[in-house]
């Protein structure tokens, strides 16, 4: 069987490449062909293009018709690149994604409210000065220390920071004798979701349904292809059975979305935090007549009931960082995930001394 990360990669590239297909020979259909180089060209090119190709509509229930209607008598002869910009990105704005991106040589739009109107709950340099201090390690792009508590502590800033096998080698077994572990993941952004599969195949002894993918087919808001199913094979190599914590909030995004969604179905995991920013939709990306590129979402991911993550993956227990702690040096986060470990562990050798004494079944 081949590892989950080749798998998921070929699914996902095999995804994207029905939807080049379908966009390539689009564009040379003579009406699209016709948009000029122009401030109108240029804002019926975007609108089309999104109208042809985004994937969430129907789900955020959003009249891009009316969108058109609204923002199309705002578009003079005469204007500048700047306000024409401008005018494209409140539009984009209207998507609600983050994953919405127009990109010109003087500027990103961009659409930061599924993050930025939350609370942040996280502090970096308190976890640097009061839990990591100077003698954690790294491997590749997580940093890891065993804390005096006897639980393992793993930082992930970004799924774009690479992560081998034997980078997740050594630091499972130096958590091995530990009581769990926690893995952070507050303000990771996203990346690379080969390495989001890669870390969540230590945790499981059993192939797993993730959950579904589907792509673009037609230029209907409801065309779609059949829901293609996502597995997680287990790793071959060593994988962990203590309690598992995972940190979240807000800024937990698109690959961190996904990764989230995934630990949250095992049994040893729990989610401690906020709901994630989301960010499911697999990115795409298209150009105007002007050169200027837009990326948006164009093949919605689901978890394994079918359900959509775009908006984000609910914790089991909700913890904020409370600023009466964070005063005081304390990261209520992480000590709400170390109570968590310490009462399971609590339980495991409570039923451990049930069954040594033939109560477990009384």
């Amino acid at each position: 069987m081949k590892p989950q990360c080749d798998s998921i990669f070929k699914l996902l590239f095999g995804s994207a490449l029905a939807l080049f297909s379908v966009f390539c020979l689009s564009s040379c259909n003579p009406e699209e062909s016709e948009y000029k180089d122009t401030p109108l060209g240029n804002f019926q090119a975007l609108w089309q293009l999104i109208d042809d190709r985004y994937c969430f509509f129907e789900y955020k229930k959003i009249d891009w018709n009316r969108v058109y209607n609204n923002y199309r008598p705002r578009i003079k002869t005469r204007m500048t690149e700047e306000e024409l910009f401008e005018i494209l990105a409140e539009m984009l704005r209207e998507l609600r994604d983050g994953h919405v991106n127009l990109t010109s040589p003087f500027d990103v739009a961009r659409y930061w409210d599924w993050n930025e109107k939350y609370p942040v709950n996280f502090d970096i340099n308190l976890v640097n000065r009061h839990y990591l201090l100077p003698d954690y390690q790294i491997a590749s792009g997580i940093k890891y220390k065993v804390m005096p508590n006897n639980i393992g502590y793993a930082y992930y800033s970004s799924f774009s920071l690479g992560v081998g096998e034997a980078n997740l080698d050594y630091i499972l077994l130096k958590f091995a004798s530990c009581k769990g572990m926690i893995i952070d993941v507050r303000n990771n952004g996203g990346g690379t979701l080969t390495y989001a599969n890669t870390i969540a195949a230590r945790f499981t002894n059993r192939r797993l349904l993730t959950g579904y993918i589907q792509h673009k087919t037609g230029k209907g808001y409801n065309d779609f292809s059949e829901p293609y199913p996502i597995y997680l094979d287990p790793s071959t190599r060593i994988r962990y059975q203590k309690p598992v914590v995972i940190l979240t909030n807000r800024g937990c995004y698109s690959a961190t979305n996904n990764f989230v969604s995934i630990m949250k179905e095992l049994p040893t995991v729990t989610v401690v935090g906020d709901t994630t920013g989301g960010g499911s939709g697999l990115p795409f990306s298209g150009e105007l007549p002007n050169g200027w590129t837009v990326r948006f979402s164009s093949s919605p991911i689901y978890n394994n009931r079918m359900e959509q993550i775009e908006f984000g993956v609910a914790p089991d227990i909700r913890q904020d960082l409370l600023p009466s702690d964070t005063e005081k040096g304390i990261d209520s986060m992480i000590e709400r995930a170390y109570a968590i470990i310490e009462e399971q562990n609590q339980k495991e050798v409570l039923k451990t001394e049930l069954n040594k004494s033939g109560l477990s079944d009384r």
